[in-house]
């Protein structure tokens, strides 16, 4: 497992941002987004029962209903509407792989404590973020916006989880928030009035991998690292994959690598390294995964 999972985990969690791009260029955002969920959130609740994961009831199930809207219709709805609005791959991974440094500027509701380390970082990355889009032709106000969004619905929905739900298995939260969010992208293809489904066999094909590969095979990969290894040796992967997505970008969607977006990635991913120091807690390291795969918000 040490030698295939780590390079086969980063490929997985990449590709979902090649895919994605696959995706809204078959159909519009939010019926990409309305069909990962509606049938990977049947799968994964199928999944969780074949495991006997612990269920949330009441007021914490209402809880894990709250970050799962964040994490998935906030998070994903802006990024794929972002890719809409012909933003790159590279840059949207960039951004989402500045959440633990978002998480370090919540750290207030946690009472966690920022270092000076760690506010270098989240200004290094921002310019990361900066340097990666200024050479991009295809750049808007509007699609920058909706990265932020993005990440703030990624990052919110962490700091809520851990706040509200640290007990709860995993796998069981993972299953909830995304057949919970089912019906809010419905609602928001309602609210689009866009139905429309330019390439019926590509978007089968990228809704395929999505719900096998990314929302399943990338989750269950995680976790198997999760239960063999700490999580800071595990988060470390996340550096790798604002520039593997890029180069996977370049091969199979011909997205250029304009040397600017070389160099911001290379500052965004030392921001990245700067902000995920371990703190007194250790908190901030552990941001690097997401919250939904830690093995140690899981009770069984």
């Amino acid at each position: 497992m040490n030698g295939v999972a780590q390079p086969a985990f980063v490929l997985m969690w990449s590709s979902a941002f090649i895919v994605g791009i696959i995706g809204v260029g078959a159909a519009p955002p939010m019926v990409v987004l309305l069909g990962r969920y509606a049938v990977a959130g049947p799968l994964l609740v199928l999944y969780g029962l074949a495991v006997h994961a612990v269920w949330p009831r009441g007021r914490q199930l209402r809880h894990v209903m709250v970050a799962g809207l964040l994490m998935q219709i906030v998070q994903f709805g802006a990024f794929y509407t972002a890719m809409g609005e012909h933003v790159s791959a590279a840059v949207i991974s960039l951004v989402q792989g500045l959440n633990p440094v978002v998480i370090a500027l919540f750290s207030g509701v946690l009472g966690e404590h920022i270092s000076r380390r760690q506010w270098l970082g989240f200004g290094v990355g921002g310019l990361g973020v900066a340097l990666a889009v200024s050479d991009q032709s295809n750049f808007t106000w509007l699609g920058l916006l909706l990265c932020v969004i993005g990440l703030l619905g990624l990052s919110l929905g962490t700091v809520y989880q851990k706040k509200f739900t640290p007990t709860v298995d995993s796998r069981a939260a993972t299953a909830v928030h995304q057949l919970f969010s089912a019906p809010f992208a419905g609602l928001l293809v309602l609210l689009s009035g866009n139905f429309h489904i330019s390439d019926p066999g590509r978007f089968a094909g990228a809704l395929t991998w999505m719900v096998l590969i990314n929302s399943m095979g990338a989750f269950l990969l995680l976790n198997a690292m999760l239960r063999r290894w700490d999580a800071t040796r595990v988060g470390r992967l996340f550096f790798a994959t604002p520039v593997t997505t890029a180069v996977l970008a370049w091969l199979f969607i011909a997205q250029p690598l304009h040397p600017m977006t070389i160099a911001g990635l290379a500052v965004g991913i030392l921001g990245m390294v700067l902000a995920s120091r371990r703190t007194p807690s250790g908190a901030t390291s552990e941001a690097l995964v997401p919250a939904v795969g830690r093995p140690e918000l899981a009770r069984a």
